[in-house]
């Protein structure tokens, strides 16, 4: 199987396009189950954020594949196939590989360097594990995926700012020290914007939001006021700045609530929702000032030092990744070898049993041992051989020689390939546990 990305971003895409295409979890949870149901797909994945889309699969026809995944996005989404297509990206195999931990490493986000996207990443693989929709192949991409999103964030200053989407958007519109905020929406984005005013000085933080209870467990957790969403335009007389990350699927706040609300005084308003939260006309009002997510693209988090040297790191861990993925691809070839190997001398033990029933018990103890030894010996430079040879691009191609050289049983190779113990997979399972885990 491959490694298959199909997605859209800010990279690919305006901001009016992301919003056609934004899934909540109800429809990244279709997406990831219709495209593993598929003919060329054995696992998927769904990652979407405030700025991205992506369906990540193990296929074992690229354009099927690939097919596949843009006409489940289309039905999904409702965006026409053909509008859909001028904007996707794909990478296949190594490039796949590459794209992840890239995201991973926050390279591929509009904050470069942001923190939150590794949650995300975590938040992916759990989904996916429960679905049962990732199997061992994407297991073992996120898993290292979320391995390189902790080393670059380890060995470089990638992060040291804590700049996040939230962060670089409260500076955008102004700051936040003493001003009198209304955070919309009680999600993680909220969370974290609620989070980040309490701790930055903000006069006082309400949380509104349609399920009042949410509001109020937020509130509860890291402090605040929790009103109902009806509240609102109440709330917005008392407010100076107003952060909206609601996941709605309509406009939440219109130029009209504002208007009536701010009457020609100053406001904030960041709007960091997909599809957005607040009217586009609201920016022509007097006295309010209007950021959104296409206005956050390419802030800069990290020094160009930093990225230079994630940029390393990620080549780094592609090619240490890729290497352990060839290796693996020879090794059931070398243990089918070996079991042909074994079986064959079994055989030829059994003839010789029947041939010579005379021998006794130490005689036939040393002729088997004479033959195992030398079986032994003929196999083994082959097979030190072709494992070193695992690691190199052409690792595989050895292992395809070995097969026609030796006659193997492709159906005994994929059956060693197909094997996994019950420890295995529960410990495959436990590591990503380990890892925890996030809200996207």
């Amino acid at each position: 199987m491959s490694y298959l990305v199909v997605g859209i971003s800010h990279r690919s895409a305006a901001i009016d396009v992301l919003e056609r295409v934004a899934l909540d979890a109800d429809a990244a949870t279709k997406v990831a189950l219709a495209v593993r149901d598929s003919a060329a797909v054995a696992e998927s994945a769904v990652l979407a954020t405030c700025n991205r889309t992506e369906v990540y699969a193990t296929v074992d026809r690229f354009h099927a594949g690939m097919d596949e995944v843009t006409g489940i996005l289309s039905d999904v989404t409702g965006v026409p196939l053909l509008d859909l297509a001028e904007h996707l990206y794909v990478h296949f195999e190594e490039g796949a590989v590459a794209h992840l931990f890239q995201v991973a490493v926050g390279l591929d986000s509009m904050v470069v360097g942001e923190s939150q996207i590794l949650g995300q990443v975590k938040e992916t693989l759990r989904v996916g594990q429960d679905l049962e929709t990732v199997g061992t192949d994407l297991n073992a991409l996120f898993q290292h995926a979320l391995r390189v999103g902790k080393r670059a964030r380890t060995e470089t200053g990638i992060d040291s700012a804590g700049r996040s989407v939230v962060s670089a958007g409260l500076d955008a519109v102004g700051g936040f020290a003493g001003r009198r905020a209304l955070v919309v929406g009680a999600g993680s984005m909220a969370s974290l914007a609620a989070q980040t005013l309490l701790n930055g000085g903000a006069k006082t933080v309400t949380v509104a939001n349609r399920n009042y209870d949410r509001a109020v467990a937020l509130t509860d957790r890291i402090g605040g006021t929790a009103i109902r969403l009806a509240d609102v335009p109440e709330a917005l007389r008392d407010a100076d700045l107003v952060v909206s990350c609601t996941g709605a699927r309509g406009v939440v706040l219109t130029a009209e609530t504002i208007r009536g609300a701010t009457d020609g005084r100053p406001l904030g308003v960041l709007d960091i929702a997909l599809p957005r939260d607040v009217a586009p006309e609201a920016a022509r009002i007097p006295g309010v000032t209007l950021i959104t997510l296409a206005d956050l693209i390419g802030t800069a988090g990290g020094s160009q030092a930093d990225i230079d040297e994630v940029r390393r790191i990620v080549g780094e861990e592609t090619g240490s990744f890729e290497a352990t993925r060839r290796a693996a691809s020879v090794a059931p070839t070398v243990v089918a070898l070996r079991a042909m190997a074994s079986s064959l001398v079994d055989a030829e033990l059994a003839r010789l049993e029947r041939r010579l029933p005379e021998l006794d018990e130490h005689e036939r103890h040393e002729v088997e041992r004479t033959i195992r030894r030398v079986v032994d010996k003929v196999l083994h430079n082959p097979t030190v051989r072709v494992k070193e040879l695992g690691g190199d691009p052409g690792g595989p191609t050895y292992a395809d020689a070995l097969r026609q050289l030796f006659a193997l049983d492709q159906a005994t190779v994929d059956a060693v390939t197909a094997a996994k113990t019950p420890a295995e997979t529960s410990n495959t399972r436990a590591d990503s546990k380990a890892t925890g885990g996030e809200q996207a």
